[in-house]
């Protein structure tokens, strides 16, 4: 599990957050992974593409867990 902090953003959108922890190598593999319902956030999968995740929010994807605090 990793935890992901926003810092002085209110959210990031679930694309922007897979491409830029380096889960997936580029955002067109991003749309398609999501697309896909390869993605979960807080449990469901999820198939919005700019998803956004704000604090407490967990993504699960390829065997990561990504917390955002």
């Amino acid at each position: 599990m990793q935890n992901f902090e926003l810092k002085e953003f209110e959210f990031i959108e679930l694309n922007k957050l897979l491409k830029l922890l380096g889960l997936v190598g580029t955002g067109g593999e991003a749309h398609q992974r999501i697309d896909n319902g390869e993605v979960k956030v807080n449990g469901a999968v999820e198939t919005q593409r700019r998803k956004k995740l704000r604090v407490g929010d967990k993504v699960e994807f390829a065997g990561e867990v990504v917390v955002i605090k």
